[in-house]
């Protein structure tokens, strides 16, 4: 690991000599300055990880060297060195961020604590920062893949969601159609990404636990509560709240959340005094709310409070022009993971892929091809590794198809899969309509439109 390098700016030579002798026994690298220009030279130069800044200079006061430093966005930890008994110095840098300060005569033993504490706080925040950006980058709204209209209008939504002060928000949608990735997407493009986000399984959190879960306790509430908790709404404020499942809340619960939510207030359990938070609390759910309240398992009155703006999300067989772009993606993902090479499927898998009514959504495709990558080798993906299940004699052509007189049809022992029936009866009618798409659609007492968009779906220009 690199040694972190300290500026030390101080105009007696002395003093100069001397911190950097107890630095360089500490293990840092020193790099020094006499007066108030040189320091605000060094620190574009040596980008030091600290700076002890004495107040006292020769063209300019400390002081006024670590306001320039703020004007100039440059947020390195300082460490004012001041006189004996100057307070008004120590109180103005600290104001301006200064970490600490200490007076001469230097205390070696107090500044070495300084450093150590100021060093640590810079490491932290950097590495928050970090952990943030990362975040940033795995859920923001470019992370959404598809190029239908629905997700083109989904990711249309989310940015407006985001830049809008809505307190909160529904998401709706089948399990696995990505209700957490877009709740993700909507926390990290707003105002509040450097804040926290905390998620929270309703069906996975048991009903006697869940006030506590979200408002937190104070210590003796409850037999088992032997300290005070914060709550999920106290440690999301100023962020956002996921409550993802909140249909599998009971209704007494979503009385009082619904109480939060109208006041953005609340009381841990067994508290006196009230706790008023900023939090966008956004909700999900895989089944139809609107029933629930039909049904009475879930309140009228919450239900309106949470779908004042409410996003749904399709499920994958609605939109299946984004399964190839979702392929990809998670082949560039698995080769990533899995070190391998993997350029895509054979023509033979990519035509069974495309034709085949795929009955999960977005994260049954994911598990799908993580299995895929696990098994094929070579750089293509051949059609036997797909999770498809057609016949043990594979698809049949229309021909192996028996017709009765009677007009019912038989199946072959083996079976047939149903998307090689349809395209091979559109192939047969557009050959002997001579292409003629009116003509074809007729035969198959189908309309154009919907000719034309299986001819486009089977490949069949």
């Amino acid at each position: 690991m690199p040694k972190e390098t300290i500026l030390v700016v101080d105009d007696e030579r002395l003093v100069r000599w001397s911190l950097q002798q107890k630095l360089e026994q500490w293990g840092y690298h020193v790099s020094l300055a006499e007066d108030g220009a040189t320091a605000l030279g060094r620190v574009q130069l040596d980008n030091p990880d600290l700076i002890t800044l004495d107040v006292k200079l020769p063209d300019m006061t400390g002081i006024e060297v670590l306001s320039e430093m703020r004007k100039r966005n440059i947020q390195v930890p300082v460490i004012v060195i001041t006189a004996f008994g100057v307070v008004d110095d120590a109180v103005c840098s600290l104001k301006l961020g200064a970490y600490d300060f200490i007076e001469k005569p230097i205390n070696f033993e107090k500044l070495e604590n300084a450093l150590r504490n100021a060093l640590e706080t810079r490491r932290l925040r950097t590495e928050v920062a970090r952990t943030h950006e990362i975040q940033r980058s795995e859920f923001s709204v470019e992370h959404i893949i598809g190029a239908s209209a629905h997700i083109r209008e989904v990711v249309e939504l989310i940015k407006k969601l985001a830049a809008s002060e809505a307190s909160t928000i529904l998401i709706q949608g089948e399990s696995g159609t990505g209700k957490d990735l877009v709740a993700h997407a909507i926390h990290y493009e707003s105002n509040r990404r450097d804040r926290p986000f905390y998620a929270i399984n309703c069906a996975a959190i048991p009903e006697n636990l869940m006030e506590s879960e979200l408002f937190g306790h104070e210590k003796g509430a409850f037999t088992d509560a032997r300290a005070q908790k914060k709550g999920m709404f106290e440690m999301a404020d100023g962020g956002t709240l996921f409550l993802d499942e909140i249909s599998e809340m009971n209704v007494g619960m979503q009385a009082k959340l619904l109480r939060v939510l109208e006041g953005q207030s609340f009381r841990r359990v067994g508290g006196v005094k009230n706790i008023t938070v900023d939090v966008r609390m956004i909700a999900a759910s895989n089944r139809d709310l609107e029933e629930g309240v039909r049904s009475s398992r879930f309140r009228q009155d919450l239900y309106f409070r949470l779908a004042i703006i409410p996003l749904t999300l399709l499920p994958l067989r609605d939109h299946k022009d984004d399964i190839t772009p979702l392929l990809h993606h998670f082949i560039r993902h698995y080769n990533q993971k899995f070190h391998k090479n993997i350029q895509g499927l054979t023509r033979e898998a990519e035509d069974l892929l495309m034709n085949y009514d795929w009955p999960g959504n977005v994260r049954e495709l994911r598990n799908a091809i993580e299995r895929v990558m696990i098994l094929a080798d070579g750089n293509r993906i051949a059609a036997k590794y797909l999770p498809i299940r057609i016949s043990e004699g594979g698809a049949l052509p229309i021909s192996a198809i028996e017709s009765s007189e009677n007009g019912s049809i038989h199946l072959p022992p083996g079976g047939t899969a149903l998307f090689e029936v349809e395209r091979e009866l559109i192939r047969q009618a557009l050959e002997q309509s001579r292409g003629n798409k009116t003509a074809a659609a007729k035969l198959l007492r189908i309309t154009r439109d919907t000719l034309r968009y299986k001819v486009k779906k089977y490949r069949l220009e």
